[in-house]
This record gives structure tokens, sequence and C-alpha cells, in this order.
């Protein structure tokens, strides 16, 4: 399996097995989060920890999470990322875009204060 998911109560859980995610394995990340999205899934984090190398259409697969994550009102967050694939993503300024953070106990924590800001803006 080259992709686990982890259903959690508040989200759903990505993990890269690869190490490398690439135009080869992308399309494989693609279906998986449109089947998270059609299913209901409205919050993903994506744990890229291991993944050493990504290319263009990796970061194509991450930015299609983050679409269908806002397009249901839902959270996007990437996480674990390996120096090679942070560096491709700052100078892709996808940092400006996208939720970032180092571990998945830092992902969880922003996910859980984005629901309740997006709870507190909905009453």
């Amino acid at each position: 399996m080259k992709f686990e998911v982890e259903n959690k109560e508040k989200y759903t859980r990505v993990s890269s097995k690869l190490e490398k995610l690439d135009a080869q394995h992308s399309p494989e990340l693609k279906a998986e989060l449109v089947q998270l999205n059609q299913d209901g899934v409205k919050n993903i984090i994506i744990d890229l920890k291991g993944t050493r190398y990504c290319d263009s259409s990796g970061l194509s697969a991450i930015l299609v999470a983050n679409r269908l994550c806002k397009g249901v009102n839902g959270i996007f967050i990437l996480t674990g990322l390996e120096p090679a694939v942070a560096k491709l993503v700052t100078i892709s300024q996808l940092d400006t875009v996208l939720n970032i953070t180092h571990t998945l106990s830092e992902a969880e924590d922003l996910l859980y204060m984005e629901q309740v800001s997006k709870d507190l803006e909905a009453e």
C-alpha cells in the first residue's frame, strides 16, 4: 500500500509510504483524495514524513486535496515535510497558500483550532 488512510473523529489522515511522490504515484493519491471527498470527508491531513522527493505532479495532488477541502468548507493541512520537499513547496510559493506544520501533533492542534474558529464564525 502506497498510502495509508486513517479515519479519525474530526479528520482523515493520509500518510505517504513512498520515498518519491512523482508522476508515477500522484494519480493514485489524487484518486484517493477524490474518493475521500465523495465519502464526505471534509478535513484532511497529508503526512509526507519519509517522502524525500516530490515533483510537480505530486504538488498537483497536494493542491487537489487543498481545493477539495476548501470546496466543502473543510480544512487541509500538510505535515512532515522532508527538507527537499519543503524546499520545493517554498520555491513554488505554496507555503503561502497551504497550512503546513512540522509534525502530526502540530497538524492536529491546528486542525482543532481552525475547526473551533469555523464553528464560532458559523454561530
